[in-house]
């Protein structure tokens, strides 16, 4: 993350973006020009409506990190909807990420500090302008029970000088997506972590355009869960108007829980913490220290990996997403949606490394672990023979397509109808993975995550070659003229009854109409 820089550097930068600013407002003035956005005297503080924050100056962008977007959600309004930050005097430090929301202690490999007052974000700027430029919210994924806003640096795409990037944090796991019924039926029952969503995004309408930001244009993005999660927004009524555009990547927007099921295994989970008896069961998961609501609910799977998540039937979430989209009821605004070559690979690899046998003795078991009574069917059109003999590939293969893409494809085409859609798959064989994926005894390939390289600086894993890097400044480059404009590229087609896709590969992009057929999709969707 960046750094403070020093007093004399700051000082050289706030020179040059006053020498900047004054060249606008000649020229404007010269020129009959359109009004301009005042630039601040000092880059580096910013006026937000609970207070004034200091961030961090670099020559090619501003960082703004930490910044509460609504109450610290303890004691009494644990479980309860987001309530607006009281506001501050003086100057806050906005120099350093707050702390992660609680995790998940079984799949936490971070280590960094977790704390239940974790409501904060992150704001990447490029250096003030003249202009108020469009706005890119990043939901990060995680199972919704682990990760944070702040690893994922957006530097590179806030550097370009063409767009705000703002990361998030929500409430995770339990505290985020407990249904309990002894909690009440309130507006953000099972869904506290996305009305936390939904939170971060009215800061975002509110404050972003002190930071340069047009609240007019905000572009709503996430992977994994944060796609699944843009996938719920697109339909939950309070979100509606506060977005113009989606980013979905890879997100299982299938894998949703009802809200009976819901209830049941929150009711499990509050047993086993202690908290069985309905009459006092509020009041004592209240009066838990968070570090015993550190595991989560979970509520579904993907493959073999489980999950938290949004609950559906719910005031937040009144229908599943694939429901709504498929009848038309989701938000008409444009939509970016792609997938991984090879996402389930990197799953695969995760069991293989924590030692669970991926051999041909436990395949059924395997399919029947993600593909219930249809295992078997799963198991003659993925058989180990037509990928080499191996079952992790084969296995990997089903779960790619029969969880992440053929899923994407049943959402785009659900979209396309009524407004713009541009469809990709990511498909770089060698991206790189993190070192204990590596030993896997086969690739990981274009694994679940690894796009995210190409556009953040995330770490963990070897650098990108110099063929890479030129993918990832193409990446970079789409995705700031998605937020800008709604179209990625002049060149990138939107989808159509072709069943048109960019395949992003290091030795070239080209467009397909192979996808549905190449991942078997009318396979699973005749499973229903």
């Amino acid at each position: 993350m960046v750094s403070v820089v020093s007093d004399h550097v700051r000082s050289a930068t706030v020179r040059r973006f006053l020498g900047m600013v004054m060249a606008l407002l000649l020229a404007a003035c010269g020129q009959g020009g359109t009004a301009v956005v005042e630039v601040p005297a000092d880059p580096a503080v910013v006026q937000t409506d609970a207070g004034s924050v200091r961030g961090a100056v670099a020559d090619d962008h501003r960082y703004f990190a930490g910044i509460p977007y609504a109450a610290a959600p303890v004691g009494p309004l644990r479980w309860q909807p987001p309530q607006p930050m009281p506001g501050w005097d003086g100057l806050r430090d906005a120099t350093r990420p707050g702390p992660r929301c609680i995790q998940d202690v079984s799949t936490d490999v971070d280590g960094r500090p977790t704390s239940e007052d974790c409501l904060t974000l992150n704001v990447w700027t490029p250096p003030p302008s003249g202009e108020l430029r469009p706005v890119m919210v990043w939901i990060h994924g995680g199972g919704f029970t682990n990760g944070s806003g702040d690893i994922y640096d957006a530097r590179a795409l806030a550097g370009r000088g063409e767009i705000v990037v703002v990361t998030l944090n929500y409430r995770l796991g339990a505290l985020g997506f407990l249904a309990h019924p002894a909690l009440g039926d309130g507006p953000a029952v099972g869904n506290y972590g996305l009305a936390d969503q939904q939170a971060a995004l009215r800061w975002v309408r509110d404050n972003i355009a002190e930071f340069g930001g047009d609240p007019q244009k905000v572009t709503i993005a996430g992977e994994s869960a944060g796609g699944m999660a843009v996938c719920d927004h697109l339909v939950a009524p309070g979100s509606a108007g506060l977005f113009r555009a989606a980013i979905i990547q890879s997100g299982p927007c299938q894998a949703q829980y009802g809200l009976p099921a819901a209830r049941d295994a929150s009711l499990r989970y509050a047993a086993d913490a202690g908290c069985a008896d309905a009459v006092t069961a509020a009041q004592c998961l209240r009066a838990l220290p968070p570090d015993r609501l550190d595991h989560a609910v979970f509520y579904d799977r993907i493959g073999t990996e489980q999950l938290s998540g949004p609950v559906t039937g719910t005031p937040t979430l009144p229908v599943d997403p694939l429901t709504a989209l498929a009848e038309g009821r989701g938000a008409r605004v444009p939509v970016l949606i792609g997938t991984t070559a090879d996402e389930f690979n990197l799953f695969t690899a995760l069991q293989y490394v924590r030692g669970r046998p991926i051999d041909a003795a436990h395949y059924l078991e395997l399919l029947t672990e993600a593909f219930g009574g249809h295992a078997g069917m799963v198991a003659q059109r993925y058989a180990p023979e037509r990928f080499g003999g191996s079952v992790p590939l084969a296995y990997s293969a089903a779960a790619t397509d029969g969880v992440f893409s053929c899923v994407a494809d049943r959402v785009a085409d659900a979209l396309a109808d009524r407004q713009p859609v541009y469809a990709y798959e990511f498909d770089d064989p060698h991206a790189p993975a993190p070192e204990p994926l590596r030993a896997a005894p086969f690739p990981i390939g274009a694994g679940h995550s690894l796009e995210l390289r190409y556009l953040f600086d995330v770490g963990g894993a070897p650098p990108l070659s110099a063929q890479q890097q030129r993918l990832s400044e193409q990446m970079i480059d789409y995705w700031s003229e998605f937020v800008t404009t709604g179209s990625p590229d002049s060149d990138w087609p939107r989808l159509g009854d072709a069943g048109e896709r960019l395949v992003l590969h290091p030795g070239g992009n080209r467009v397909v109409t192979t996808f549905a057929e190449r991942h078997q999709c009318p396979f699973w969707a005749a499973l229903g």
